[in-house]
C-alpha cells in the first residue's frame, strides 16, 4: 500500500503511517457513502411557508425577499445557515463568525452551483454592520427578525437560544422541500457536536497536525 518514502523515517514509523493511511482510506470511504445518503434521501416536507427576509443592498436600502427568490432560475439547491446573533446578544458568535470566514472565501465559487444565504435574527442594520466590520463582501445575508424560519427550522430553541443550524432546500416542480438539516447539532454525544465541520476548515486543518484541535482554544471575534 505505502508508495512513499520520507526522509529519515525510521520501520516502527512507516508501520503506524501505513495503519494510518488504511484507516484514512476507511474514512474517505465512509465519508463519500454518508455524502451519497444526503443526495439520495426521499423529499422532505414542504415549507410552511414563503419566508420574508429583510435584507439590504449595496446602498443601504432594505428590502423584503422571499425564500422562493433565493432560488436563482438555473439553480435549484439552497444552503441557508442560522448565524447566532440575536438581538439580545452584544456580539456574534464567534465560532460562527470564524466558520463565516472561511465561508466568505468560497462564497462565489459555491454560487456558481447552488444558492448560498445566511440568517440571523437581528435586524438587517445590524447584521450588515458586523458583515462590513468582518469583510464578508460575498455572503448573502439576510434577517430573519420578522418570520418563523429560524424557530421552524432549528435555528433557534422555543426559549429563543440562537442556534448555529444549517439547511439545505431543494425547488422542484415549483415546490420548496427541505433536504437536510445539520442535526448532529442536536443529538446526543459527547463533546462538540461539529455538525459544520464539513464547512469549516479551521479544525481539520488542526487535525492534520499534532497539535490537533486542542481542548481550550478557540477562535476569538
Amino acid at each position: 500500500m505505502r508508495k512513499l518514502s520520507f526522509p529519515g523515517e525510521t520501520p516502527d514509523y512507516c508501520a503506524a503511517r501505513e495503519d494510518l493511511l488504511l484507516a484514512e482510506i476507511a474514512l474517505r470511504a465512509q465519508t463519500e457513502k454518508v455524502a451519497a445518503m444526503r443526495r439520495t434521501l426521499p423529499p422532505g416536507g414542504e415549507v410552511p411557508e414563503d419566508y420574508a427576509f429583510d435584507r439590504m443592498d449595496d446602498g443601504g436600502n432594505t428590502s423584503q425577499v422571499r425564500l422562493s427568490q433565493l432560488f436563482a432560475d438555473y439553480k435549484d439547491n439552497l444552503l441557508v445557515y442560522s448565524f447566532m446573533y440575536g438581538p439580545d446578544m452584544d456580539k456574534p458568535c464567534p465560532m460562527c463568525s470564524s466558520m463565516l470566514d472561511a465561508l466568505n472565501g468560497n462564497a462565489r465559487q459555491i454560487s456558481e452551483r447552488i444558492n448560498l444565504a445566511i440568517v440571523a435574527r437581528s435586524s438587517i442594520e445590524r447584521i450588515e454592520s458586523f458583515a462590513r466590520q468582518r469583510g464578508w463582501t460575498d455572503l448573502p445575508m439576510l434577517s430573519c427578525a420578522g418570520n418563523a424560519y429560524n424557530r421552524d427550522y432549528f435555528g433557534e430553541t422555543a426559549q429563543g437560544k440562537q442556534m448555529p443550524m444549517a439547511n439545505s432546500f431543494v425547488r422542484q416542480d415549483n415546490r420548496i422541500q427541505h433536504v437536510w438539516g445539520s442535526e448532529l447539532l442536536y443529538a446526543d454525544i459527547e463533546g462538540q457536536p461539529r455538525h459544520v465541520d464539513l464547512l469549516w476548515p479551521l479544525w481539520n486543518t488542526f487535525d492534520l497536525t499534532r497539535a490537533g484541535r486542542g481542548t481550550d482554544w478557540y477562535p476569538p471575534l
